[in-house]
């Protein structure tokens, strides 16, 4: 799994956004599209397409799209 890719997918969560649009460092909670449904099809994507469980409390504690991707990478 790479970040650039796990950025692509993270992207397509999103009606008006583009990869290009996130960079690792972005807060994703601050994304005007974040909200708790986004939230459960993230948690969704991540066991379908990496075979990784994430919680809630992953999610909470994760700031950046770069946390989310080393939480994940770290199941």
């Amino acid at each position: 799994m790479e970040l650039t890719e796990f950025i692509e997918k993270f992207a397509d969560l999103f009606d008006d956004l583009e990869a290009t649009d996130i960079q690792p460092d972005t807060v994703f909670k601050d994304l005007e599209e974040w909200s708790s449904l986004t939230a459960l099809e993230l948690i969704a994507l991540v066991d379908e397409e990496y075979e990784v469980t994430i919680g809630g409390d992953d999610i909470k504690n994760a700031v950046t799209v770069e946390d989310l991707f080393n939480t994940i990478a770290g199941k």
